[in-house]
């Protein structure tokens, strides 16, 4: 698992900054938030260690300076059998 921090959170986009590694582009991050599970997918790498996420829900309650982890890349299926 690899820990940031959140550095800006502009509506639903939010940087993160990772101290070493960097999350890999359309990997998932977790927030956790009053007992919620937040969570964002990487888009883009934006330098200076940070990426920027586009959350999958709401991005209120977020702040700066929470921690954020990268945990797995985002599946989705594309086709009921």
């Amino acid at each position: 698992m690899n820990k940031g921090k959140i550095i800006q959170i502009m509506g639903p986009v939010v940087d993160v900054a990772f101290p070493d590694e960097l999350p890999a582009i359309k990997e998932a991050l977790e927030v956790q938030l009053d007992g919620k599970r937040l969570v964002m997918e990487v888009s883009q790498h934006i330098g200076n260690n940070c990426v920027r996420c586009i959350m999958l829900a709401t991005s209120d309650g977020l702040c700066k300076d929470m921690e954020a982890v990268s945990y797995t890349h985002l599946t989705l299926p594309t086709k009921l059998e």
